[in-house]
């Protein structure tokens, strides 16, 4: 998996699916130069799965949750442009969300902050939902075929590849923007990384964050995850540079080259330079073979892809991901 399942012992923050993260994605926008795609996905397999405790599997978003889009355009790992995300309660088939885009130090308030760019936008539930204009921006909300690809239970099970997507006819919760360049900073160079949080007691609490895909599913241990969720770019290097290269030591790695290795992944964030071509490190795309990648990146090269393809139900224009399947 990407992001999916990151709660500890693979399951879903705070028990519900709503609030697991699974992907992000960020490239520049086919066609249209000066600008730039961000996508977040939630609720993984929103299909697919039954609604048997402990989890919730619904396939709206969570209305007490906060979907986060944060970007740091200054190298200093805080978030200087933040597009959030949050949601009425679903009836009747039927919900709406808000999306405000905040600068400064509204980028780092905990509650969404700045400007509302787009409000009582209807979340698609199927094939017929359409972005929006948003001002200057693109907007998608609703349910799209899941991009990721990838034979987990091979991965799960000593790398003994069943040839199986696990992913393949699943949908997600997509959250998807087309921005102008100039919205996420004057430099080409940003880093990128999302956040959920959740309403309990009146605070908002974060359950589930990440930049760069199938970090914290494979890396950390099951006791580490939920501290992982909760934590902050600014953070990482100092809390977990030692841990991830012990790991790696463990899985082949020389001790130097460990360090190193384990310092391309921290802090977690997607770092994208508009200057680049916009391929896995530098940003991600919605065909990257981001799992290959880490299965290499984790057993010093070891391991070098599962076999499998990206999946062919893209799209040409926005949001690019397919239609549900549901």
């Amino acid at each position: 998996m990407s992001n999916h399942f990151s709660a500890a012992y693979l399951k879903f923050p705070g028990d519900d699916a709503r609030l697991d993260l699974t992907d992000l994605y960020a490239f520049p926008a086919p066609g249209a130069p000066g600008r730039t795609t961000l996508i977040i996905d939630v609720n993984p397999f929103t299909t697919g799965l039954s609604a048997t405790p402990p989890f919730l599997m619904s396939p709206e978003f969570h209305p007490d949750a906060v979907y986060r889009i944060n970007i740091d355009n200054d190298g200093d790992n805080q978030a200087d442009v933040a597009f959030s995300a949050v949601f009425t309660e679903a009836a009747e088939g039927r919900q709406a969300g808000t999306v405000s885009y905040a600068t400064g130090d509204d980028a780092r308030r905990t509650e969404p902050a700045g400007e509302v760019i787009a409000s009582a936008v209807p979340v698609g539930f199927d094939a017929a939902a359409h972005p929006v204009q948003a001002g200057a921006c693109e907007l998608f909300l609703g349910v799209r075929s899941d991009p990721f690809f990838a034979d987990a239970e091979g991965a799960l099970h000593g790398f003994d590849w069943t040839g199986e997507d696990s992913f393949a006819g699943k949908d997600v919760q997509c959250i998807a923007l087309q921005v102008p360049d100039d919205m996420l900073g004057p430099d080409p160079a940003i880093s990128v990384w999302a956040t959920v949080s959740v309403r309990h007691d009146g605070a908002l609490v974060q359950v589930d964050r990440g930049g760069n895909p199938t970090i914290n599913p494979f890396i950390n241990p099951d006791y580490a995850k939920d501290r992982y969720n909760a934590g902050h770019p600014a953070d990482d290097v100092a809390t977990y540079l030692q841990p991830w290269s012990k790991l790696l030591r463990e899985n082949g790695y020389p001790a130097a080259e460990a360090t190193a290795a384990a310092a391309t992944v921290l802090p977690d964030v997607l770092h994208y330079d508009r200057d680049r071509p916009a391929v896995y490190p530098n940003g991600r795309g919605l065909t990257d073979d981001v799992f290959s990648a880490r299965m290499a990146f984790l057993t010093h090269g070891e391991v070098t892809s599962d076999g499998l393809s990206p999946h062919d139900d893209m799209l040409a224009e926005f949001p690019y991901l397919g239609p549900p399947h549901r």
